[in-house]
């Protein structure tokens, strides 16, 4: 339980290298192990430690409880399958990764450095887009980057900021991460690998906690984090229509570790980011499982891929980790009420007035029965998020008529005003 059971400890595991005890855990009473096989994410697993040194016996016990068979799977898949990984994604295939960053100084310098480690020989444009100019720390950090462009969004919102990064961007691919994320040397490449496959839209990865040190970073592991799991995910337009309820594409991933075909967002059937959602909004998220939904209706595979993972720092305090929970759950009804009044889907209904109150009961029992970290106090709020989610749709609406669209999303326009987002 949350408690005495935080802070937890996160370790990294490779199997394939030789495993010795953790010696450095004194601090947790609980370590959370992400193993590895090589340069593939095969699972985690808990250990609690109560301050002591993890042996390397108990370590390999955990491990082989915990994840062994799936170990087993892949070093199976390993003698008996023919690769059938098809032909490579071609190096002329070049890449944006697109930043936006509001002032998070240290966070976008140690976001930089881990996307400039990257071992890819394509070409990789990297843009910053500060979502806050006029106060310096961007433009600071930028004089030690060079090669890095940055530009300047005045509009605030989180979907404002991508969509100016998209519009400045050059590369073939357009990759999506936040300013207070960092990213392992092999990061890329793995993003960027399924687009070898003409039919592949989007790409999402795995976000993994970069470190667990507060009770309020481990309630929001708790309620879900931003990682979707560590088993590879495919799925298209039949999927998309085999759901009689709202289509789930916030089980997809987000942009925080997300690629997307630039020719794609270029359809004037999809768009960019829907700039009435998303963090520095009303609503508060929700922009990136529109995009996905959108997608997904226009016939495109979307690959969730978890060995392309990201470390993310979650919020510090609880009371950030409130108003973010509160904002996803605001953000998260505004999306279904936004698939059934833009897109005529009204299998959003079912999801609104089903699914999601199912939802909240199922969490409840699960805390009540000691099976869950996540408290109750954190549930209601998410119920009131979710009440309060129509009124924020209304006043985003409201603020991007007021503030004028990057493009028109659904007619592929660019907006008329590019003095909004100056280049730097």
């Amino acid at each position: 339980m949350i408690g005495p059971d935080w802070p937890i400890g996160i370790r990294i595991v490779d199997v394939r290298r030789p495993i010795s005890p953790l010696t450095d855990v004194a601090a947790y009473p609980r370590v959370r192990v992400f193993v590895t096989d090589g340069p593939d994410l095969v699972g985690a697993v808990d250990i609690w430690n109560g301050g002591r040194t993890i042996s390397a016996a108990r370590l390999r016990h955990t491990i082989a409880q915990g994840v062994g068979d799936r170990l087993a799977k892949r070093q199976l898949a390993r003698q008996l399958v023919e690769d059938q990984s098809g032909e490579p994604l071609s190096a002329n295939v070049s890449v944006s990764i697109v930043v936006p960053t509001c002032d998070r100084a240290e966070d976008l310098r140690r976001c930089l450095e881990s996307l400039e480690a990257q071992r890819s020989t394509r070409l990789i444009e990297i843009i910053v887009v500060d979502n806050r100019p006029g106060r310096g720390p961007a433009r600071e950090v930028a004089r030690d980057f060079p090669r890095m462009t940055l530009i300047e969004e005045k509009r605030p919102g989180l979907s404002y900021a991508r969509n100016a990064g998209f519009l400045a961007a050059h590369g073939d691919i357009l990759v999506t991460t936040d300013d207070d994320v960092m990213a392992p040397p092999t990061w890329i490449e793995r993003l960027v690998a399924p687009f070898a496959r003409s039919d592949v839209a989007a790409v999402t990865g795995h976000v993994l906690p970069l470190e667990l040190e507060t009770a309020g970073q481990c309630r929001f592991e708790a309620y879900g984090g931003l990682g979707k799991g560590f088993d590879p995910i495919e799925v298209n337009g039949d999927w998309f229509r085999g759901f009689k309820g709202a289509v789930p594409t916030w089980r997809l991933g987000a942009t925080a570790n997300a690629a997307f075909r630039a020719s794609a967002l270029g359809d004037p059937a999809i768009g960019m980011m829907d700039e009435a959602l998303g963090a520095g909004t009303p609503t508060g998220c929700s922009e990136d499982t529109l995009l996905f939904y959108r997608l997904l209706k226009a016939n495109h595979t979307l690959v969730y891929e978890p060995s392309a993972y990201v470390w993310h720092r979650h919020r510090v305090s609880s009371a950030a980790l409130r108003k973010q929970i509160f904002a996803y759950s605001k953000g998260h009804v505004a999306y279904q009420l936004t698939t059934l009044t833009a897109e005529r889907d009204p299998r959003a209904l079912v999801r609104l007035g089903w699914s999601l109150p199912k939802t909240y009961v199922h969490r409840a029992i699960e805390r009540l029965r000691g099976r869950s970290e996540y408290p109750l106090n954190l549930i209601a709020l998410e119920i009131w998020g979710n009440l309060a989610g129509p009124f924020a749709l209304w006043r985003s609406r409201r603020r991007v008529r007021k503030l004028g669209r990057s493009v028109d999303a659904r007619a592929g326009k660019v907006r008329a005003d590019p003095a909004l987002h100056d280049v730097a």
